[in-house]
């Protein structure tokens, strides 16, 4: 990018923040626990996401600067901010969002405190999350948006996402109004409470939603470069001509479709982490994997009964489903032939069963031509599993753009 552009790309991202607030109620309404639902806002659209998760114990007065990526250009920006897993309230009593400059430094005028139902400060029961007010202005695509957050009273199981592939920050007390990095002098790799945001975009444009597991989250691509496949997926959206535009990724490494381990598992945080979110036409399903090598006993037939409880409860909810076949892990030390031969059989359910909306075969991409089994050498991260930049750029190449906004 030339420094001219990133010029007008930092005026462009200053216009969300030169726009006054919209006011709201005198209280802040936190949605409710469990099956979150999503608010009744048809225009806007998700423009970030990452799937919440326990990250440990919380921590009393602690701030966190948080960066994260947009997908999708829009208007009125607002956040939500997740409980998801703590045990009791939690309190934020200052909340802002600016754009980064460079770590912890944001561009100068940029910062501006988000509100929930007009007032600076939301009180989260155990299990459910807050919408935060929309922010007048508009926000550009692929910003480095950064949200500070502080909470006085932080205690209990911490909600967040672990692996992130992104460098954050972190602070005792409140700096979060301070747009200098000098009181964000500790760093963390993982986004802690906030697990979405999302705009108000052009008139018809939706996004899709990424359920995975490591994969998807990103692991062995470069951090802080955002070439986590969704990202390539996201930047090949922008320039195509569709109505699809946001990406949201709800990977989380280590994930299984069927039983709790590393998070919940698919289906049991499809509502909260995919079907609640605003916008979404598309719930691209890329899992397996885990359940496959766990050697735990789990069936082709255990799978497939796992995928057509999402598919169908996606499909209710109005979304398409977009599969895609599970990649080849020989070399991996997990692997054996009996789940080799489970992954297979999965994959020939998820080419050929006519119950996904479309398939983009990922197994293809990967696999070398001179051993099936195993993952092409150019484009694996060298644990034979997990694909390095170049392969996350291919499996993003290899998605049919327009199988993305079928008609439900």
């Amino acid at each position: 990018m030339t420094a001219r552009r990133a010029r007008l790309r930092r005026t462009a991202a200053l216009l969300l923040l030169v726009a006054a607030f919209q006011s709201g109620p005198a209280h802040a309404q936190p949605q409710p626990p469990a099956q979150v639902k999503a608010l009744k806002n048809p225009t806007s659209v998700i423009t970030w996401g990452a799937s919440a998760d326990h990250l440990g114990d919380g921590v009393v007065d602690r701030g966190y600067r948080l960066i994260v990526h947009t997908s999708v250009a829009g208007s009125d920006l607002r956040i939500r901010l997740s409980n998801a897993f703590g045990d009791r309230p939690l309190t934020f009593d200052d909340v802002y969002a600016g754009v980064q400059r460079t770590g912890a430094a944001l561009v100068p005028g940029s910062n501006r405190r988000l509100t929930f139902g007009g007032a600076k400060s939301v009180t989260i029961p155990a299990g459910a999350v807050a919408y935060s007010d929309p922010l007048s202005g508009r926000l550009p695509a692929a910003t480095n948006l950064v949200v500070s957050i502080h909470s006085p009273d932080a205690a209990g199981p911490a909600t967040g996402h672990g692996m992130a592939m992104q460098t954050s920050y972190v602070t005792q007390g409140d700096h979060t109004g301070e747009e200098g990095a000098a009181a964000w002098t500790g760093t963390t790799g993982s986004w802690y409470y906030l697990d979405a945001v999302d705009v108000r975009p052009s008139a018809g444009v939706g996004a899709v939603v990424t359920l995975g597991d490591s994969i998807t989250d990103g692991w062995a691509s470069t951090s802080d470069l955002n070439r986590r496949w969704p990202d390539y997926l996201a930047r090949r959206l922008a320039r195509a001509d569709t109505a699809v535009k946001g990406v949201a990724n709800e990977g989380i490494s280590g994930n299984k479709v069927l039983a709790d381990g590393a998070g919940q598992s698919a289906r049991n945080r499809l509502q909260r982490d995919v079907l609640s979110q605003p916008g979404v036409r598309t719930v691209f399903l890329f899992e397996g994997v885990n359940d496959i090598k766990a050697h735990s006993g789990v069936t082709a037939q255990d799978m497939i009964t796992g995928y057509r409880e999402i598919i169908e409860r996606a499909h209710a909810a109005g979304k398409c489903v977009v599969g895609a076949t599970v990649g080849p892990f020989k070399g991996w030390s997990e692997w054996d032939e009996a789940g080799e031969a489970v992954r297979q059989e999965v994959n020939q359910f998820i080419r050929s069963s006519g119950e996904l909306d479309a398939v983009t075969d990922f197994d293809h991409i990967l696999r070398s031509p001179y051993d099936q089994e195993r993952m092409l050498p150019f484009l694996d991260s060298g644990d034979h599993l997990h694909p390095n930049d170049k392969g996350m750029a291919a499996m993003a190449d290899a998605v049919d753009l327009k199988s993305l906004d079928c008609a439900k």
